[in-house]
This record gives C-alpha cells, structure tokens and sequence, in this order.
C-alpha cells in the first residue's frame, strides 16, 4: 500500500459493482483505499458475505440494485459517486503498486488537462502473469472525470468511453486482473459470457448464420494464437487461444437456439438479467 504524504488538491472515488464478491472484494478495496476518498460499492443483491465484509470498511458507501447488465450496472454506480475524478474497477482487479504512486501523483498536480486516463490490465491466469494473446497491455480508460465519461458496449463487454471531444492520456501501472481461479473457472466464465452476448445480439435483431459459426471460431484462434503471439504464453497462450476460439462458436450456437425458439433464454443466465424493478 502506498503511503499518502502530500495533499492532494483533488479527491477521488472508487466505483465497484459487485455479486457474491466475498473472496475478492476486501484485496481490491485494500488496493486503493489509502488514495481514494470514498468507495461506492453497487452490489446486485449478493448471497454471500459480500456486503458486510463491504460495510465493515468506513469509507465504503454501499448500494443494492436489480441487474440489468453490465453497463447499465456500472453507470448508475458512477452516478452515485459524490466527487469530480472516478476511478473505476471490478471486485476482482487491484492497483497495483506503481498504479498507485501514479494516481497519487495525479491527485496531487496543481493542473490537469486531461478528461480521463487509460490503464494497462494484467491477467494473471494458469500460473503466470499473462503478457501477450490480446490480453496485455490492453488499454482502456479507468480513471475520468465523472460528467465527461461513459460506460458503453456489448454486454458483458463493457468499455469506458470519453464525451465530446475530451482529452485522454496515460497512466503508468498496471490493474492487476485475478480474473480466473484456474481453466475450468475460465470455461464456466466464457459460457455464462457467451449466453450474456447472445441473448443481447438477439434481441437486438442479430440471426444465426451457419458459415460465420464455422469460420469466425477459426479466425478467432489465428487471431490471438498467430497474430497477438499468444504463442509466447506457451501452454496457458494455446489454451486461451483455444477458448477464445470456443467462445466465439458458443455465441453463435446460443443464437441458433433463441432464434428456433428452442428456449427463451440461456439457462445460465440469471432469471432477472435485464429486468427492472
């Protein structure tokens, strides 16, 4: 953690949304909670021990709402943060140590110019930190200016981005992304993934097509194996080459099957997704 010596002359919050997080969310609190003013947390009704372990920090201000999907999610959580600067993460990402001086810095300037910050993202996953296969550094803008940004996307595929014609820059560091517990948590992510994006391309009016189904997984595996070198993550790179490739075939059949009526909704999905009370 990152001793505070200077005052700051800006203060930030932290945004996290949240479902059953309990293993996670304290490591990701601990990560920033010496830097940021407040947290907002927006939790989605969680069965675990999420909440209190939340509760337990004082400057978490925690909030609950039905799901409706992740970008949805996400901006309501910035509309609940009380200052200009939000930084946001997910329960199971932490800033890493030179992230960290690097936002401190930040807060500290006398001026800045810019409407938001791109952070690299850094999985770590089968073993090892993985450094190619598209994964790595994988800019996106995390920390902005809370009236000049946006979350946007294809759920759960959700990306920051700037209004107008705001001005972006860099931030050293890295988020340090605790994605995966092993291979099989990876499947059983890219599976409940995969029926999240189907059923929002075909409700959006997105049809099946047979040749697509075929070819796109094909590509896929020549993209991030060939292309994003993930031959350099040596076996983890084949395997998530090879998954990467499975997801993109999985979206395509799922969509088969909403489209023939065989179900109305994948039954991995959660039975409120997208449903508001």
């Amino acid at each position: 953690m990152v001793a505070v010596f200077g005052k700051p002359k800006r203060k930030l919050s932290l945004a996290i949304i949240t479902f059953n997080e309990e293993k996670n969310i304290q490591a990701c609190i601990d990560s920033i909670k010496s830097i940021a003013d407040e947290i907002v947390i927006l939790d989605s009704f969680s069965t675990d021990k999420t909440k209190s372990i939340s509760k337990k920090n004082p400057k978490v201000r925690f909030f609950e709402n039905s799901f409706q999907g992740h970008v949805e999610q996400k901006n309501l959580a910035i509309s609940y943060c009380k200052h200009e600067w939000v930084l946001s993460l997910d329960a199971d990402e932490r800033a890493s140590e030179e992230l960290q001086k690097s936002i401190l810095s930040f807060l500290e300037k006398d001026e800045v110019t810019e409407d938001g910050f791109q952070i690299a993202r850094l999985t770590h996953h089968m073993g090892r930190w993985i450094y190619h296969s598209g994964w790595y550094p994988q800019r996106r803008f995390r920390l902005f200016r809370k009236d000049k940004a946006v979350w946007v996307g294809e759920n759960p595929h959700d990306f920051i981005e700037l209004k107008d014609s705001s001005k972006g820059g860099v931030l050293q560091g890295d988020i340090l992304h605790y994605s995966f517990l092993d291979f099989s948590h990876q499947i059983t992510t890219i599976n409940q993934f995969s029926s999240i994006v189907s059923y929002t391309r075909y409700a959006k009016g997105n049809s099946f097509s047979l040749i697509k189904s075929i070819l796109k997984p094909i590509g896929k595996f020549i993209e991030i194996y060939i292309m994003k070198r993930g031959f350099l993550d040596g076996i983890p790179g084949l395997y998530i080459a090879l998954a990467s490739s499975f997801s993109t075939f999985l979206k395509y059949a799922k969509v088969y099957e909403l489209e023939k009526k065989f179900i109305e909704k994948p039954s991995n999905m959660r039975k409120d997704y997208g449903e508001k009370k």
